[in-house]
């Protein structure tokens, strides 16, 4: 590749930055630079904080790359000038004055479910434990699922009900990796996200969990953006 990029990888709801282990290996074997963002998922505004400071130390311009409730975040974060794409791999795109709990708002169409959310506990949300294996990631192997539903990160309500302010997708380039297995996000909903911000799509028969499931279908998907604006 004639210019190098760095790629910033952004969690959402729920679990934590470990989820990008295996992407994070493929992209970094094809000698990228890559950033892993810990989200606090305790406000949007921290959140996207936490992601500029990733774009920040980056060396070269960011592919910013986000999963489910982390499109919200790539979304606002995505208006740093240093950004140059945005990717999005099952996951929310706002538009300005709009939630991911706005946006969730919509319902699924036939054959299609939704999150299994529990009812906010102190204000906080997890997904039925119970759940959370066959809705959050069902081609994942079931101990590492079961696993992830006891570590659930808890999703304070502030970070799913605050609006966008900022859209990056409306000045940057935009990809959407559509999960047409996926029982978090309605791939309808994936669908229609991605082509109201003009995204490029591709589609994958996976779970939420792409970047676990299909690590190198993602990675590719990411390269090729990084190939497009390069």
């Amino acid at each position: 590749m004639t210019h190098p990029v760095s790629i910033v990888l952004v969690h959402g709801a729920f679990v934590d930055g470990s989820g990008w282990q295996a992407v994070h290996a493929q992209l970094s074997n094809e000698d990228h630079e890559v950033l892993i963002v810990q989200n606090p998922t305790i406000t949007l505004e921290g959140d996207v904080a936490a992601t500029e400071q990733a774009i920040a130390a980056a060396r070269y311009p960011v592919i910013l790359v986000g999963h489910s409730y982390g499109g919200a975040v790539v979304t606002e974060a995505g208006d740093n000038p240093k950004v140059k794409a945005i990717v999005y791999v099952a996951a929310f795109v706002p538009d300005a004055g709009e939630s991911v709990a706005a946006l969730n708002e919509a319902p699924a169409e036939a054959g299609e479910v939704k999150a299994p959310v529990l009812p906010p506990e102190n204000g906080y949300l997890v997904v039925d434990p119970a759940q959370f294996p066959r809705a959050f990631a069902a081609d994942v192997d079931p101990a590492i699922t079961r696993f992830m539903a006891a570590a659930q990160v808890p999703w304070w309500l502030a970070a799913a009900t605050t609006p966008v302010t900022r859209v990056g997708w409306k000045t940057k380039p935009s990809y959407y990796f559509v999960a047409k297995a996926d029982r978090m996000v309605p791939p309808s909903a994936q669908r229609r996200m991605a082509q109201r911000a003009g995204a490029a799509v591709s589609e994958i028969d996976s779970s939420h969990a792409a970047m676990l499931s299909h690590p190198r279908e993602v990675a590719g998907f990411i390269t090729a953006a990084a190939r497009a604006i390069a």
